[in-house]
């Protein structure tokens, strides 16, 4: 019966999914990536998917105290899109809200 409470307790503890679709060229880039994509891994994904966001999985992002979102995963997804289909909302999983604002980073679209 132990198992039964750790599972209920799992279960209402967990939040829930958070999806959102927005202007990749809005999204700020994080800290470790503050030159924007790695140009050789854009140009693969250039070569792989084109312009197609087909089968591609939701950015991770994370919001700051400022209501801004700042990717955690996806940054050359979001550049292609930005750069290669500009104006075009994608879907982002918010994954956590952190403890700082994020707006005085760099915006992808500043690196296009």
């Amino acid at each position: 019966m132990v198992v039964g409470r750790q599972r209920l307790w799992y279960h209402l503890g967990m939040k829930s999914r958070v999806f959102l679709q927005v202007d990749p060229a809005s999204l700020h880039l994080p800290g470790s990536r503050m030159d924007g994509a790695d140009p050789m891994k854009l140009q693969r994904q250039v070569a792989k998917h084109g312009t197609s966001t087909e089968g591609m999985p939701p950015l991770d992002v994370k919001r700051g105290t400022d209501g801004e979102f700042v990717i955690y995963d996806g940054v050359t997804r979001a550049t292609r899109l930005a750069k290669y289909l500009p104006g075009t909302p994608i879907t982002v999983e918010v994954t956590g809200e952190l403890t700082r604002p994020v707006g005085g980073l760099p915006k992808v679209g500043d690196k296009l």
